[in-house]
C-alpha cells in the first residue's frame, strides 16, 4: 500500500562554516558561509592579496534580513593556496585580472549561487564591476565598496591627499625614494603608516591585526606595488570608464568620506551606471565598514531591502 507524504519545505541553507574548495586548476581556496535565509551575498576582498577578515561580522550584521554571507580568500591570499609565483609560467597564468574574474565565477558555481548579491572592497570592487559586466545575469545587485573605474583619477587623488596629510619635505622624501625604488627605506614606510592611519584604516582595529604581515605580497606587488599610495603594477592600466554604463543591475556605490578613492569619481560613476545609488560613510576611510560600522551597515541593509522589496530607485 502506497504511503503519500507531503513534500518537505525546502530550506535554503548552505553548508555553514569553513569549506575548502578545490578549483579545476587543482589549487584550493578557503571559503566560509554564515547565516540562514534565501538571500545570498558573496564577498570579494581587496588587495590584491588581502583576505576575508573584514567580512567576518557580515553574517551577524545582516542576520535580520535573512542573508547568507559567503566569503573566500582568493588564490595567493593568506588562507588559500600560495602558488609559486617566482615561476614565470605560473605568474603569467594566475597573476592576471582575467584569472581572478574567472575565479569569482568558478567559486559562484561551486558554491551553487545564483541571483545573488556581489560585494567587492577596493580590488574586489574592480572585480565586482567586471563581473557585473560579464556575468550580470546571475546578480540581483552589485555593491562596489571603495573602488572607482580607473586608476588615473585614483593616482591624482592619492597624490593630493598625501600633500594634504604630510609636510612638503616628507612628500619630497617619499617621491625621491619612489624614484629609486628603495621600498624598504624605514622613514618612507613610517610615512606610509601615517597615510594609512588617515585614509585606509582610520580606526586601526585590533581584532584583525596579526603578529606578522599576512598580505599576499607577491600578488599585491604584481598588481599594486609597495603600498596604497603608489601604483607601479598591472593596475596602473585599469580603466573601464567607457564600459560601466553597461552595468544594468541595481548598484550600490559606498565610500568613506576620508578615502584613498576620489569621491568626485564616485559621483560620476553614480551618474554613468543606469541604476546606481551613492552613499558615503562619515569619518570612514578606505575600510569604512570598520571605521564606522553602524552607518556602513545601515546603508548596505537599506540597499538590499529596497532591491528585495522592489522599491530601489536610482
Amino acid at each position: 500500500m502506497l504511503q503519500w507524504q507531503y513534500p518537505k519545505k525546502a530550506v535554503n541553507l548552505m553548508k555553514q562554516g569553513t569549506t575548502i574548495l578545490t578549483l579545476d586548476n587543482g589549487y584550493h581556496l578557503w571559503t566560509n558561509t554564515q547565516g540562514t535565509g534565501d538571500i545570498h551575498l558573496l564577498c570579494l576582498h581587496g588587495g590584491p592579496g588581502g583576505n576575508h577578515e573584514y567580512w567576518e561580522n557580515f553574517g551577524e550584521q545582516l542576520a535580520d534580513l535573512g542573508v547568507q554571507v559567503h566569503m573566500y580568500d582568493q588564490l595567493g591570499s593568506w588562507y588559500s593556496d600560495q602558488p609559486d609565483y617566482s615561476d614565470p609560467e605560473i605568474a603569467a597564468k594566475y597573476l592576471t585580472t582575467d584569472y581572478f574574474l574567472g575565479e569569482v565565477e568558478e567559486v559562484r558555481q561551486k558554491l551553487g549561487l545564483d541571483h545573488f548579491y556581489l560585494i567587492g572592497q577596493s580590488w574586489g570592487g574592480a572585480l565586482t564591476q567586471l563581473y557585473a559586466l560579464k556575468y550580470g545575469e546571475h546578480l540581483k545587485g552589485a555593491i562596489i565598496s571603495s573602488m572607482i573605474d580607473n586608476i588615473d583619477e585614483y593616482v591624482d587623488h592619492v597624490n593630493y591627499v598625501r600633500e594634504e596629510c604630510l609636510p612638503p619635505k616628507a612628500v619630497k622624501y617619499m617621491q625621491d625614494i619612489e624614484a629609486k625604488g628603495n621600498w624598504q627605506d624605514e622613514q618612507y614606510q613610517k610615512y606610509v603608516d601615517v597615510l594609512n592611519r588617515s585614509y585606509v584604516d582610520r580606526k586601526q582595529p585590533p581584532a584583525i591585526s596579526h603578529l606578522i604581515n599576512t598580505t599576499g605580497t607577491a600578488v599585491y606587488n604584481a598588481f599594486q606595488g609597495d603600498n596604497e599610495f603608489v601604483v607601479t603594477g598591472k593596475l596602473k592600466d585599469w580603466d573601464i570608464r567607457d564600459q560601466i554604463h553597461n552595468i544594468t543591475v541595481p548598484t550600490l556605490l559606498t565610500f568613506g568620506e576620508h578615502e584613498t578613492m576620489p569621491l568626485r569619481s564616485a559621483q560620476r560613476m553614480a551618474e554613468d551606471i543606469p541604476h546606481a545609488r551613492l552613499v558615503t560613510t562619515p569619518d570612514g576611510g578606505h575600510h569604512h565598514m570598520i571605521d564606522n560600522a553602524p552607518v556602513y551597515f545601515a546603508h548596505l541593509k537599506q540597499f538590499i531591502s529596497d532591491v528585495e522589496n522592489g522599491t530601489f530607485n536610482d
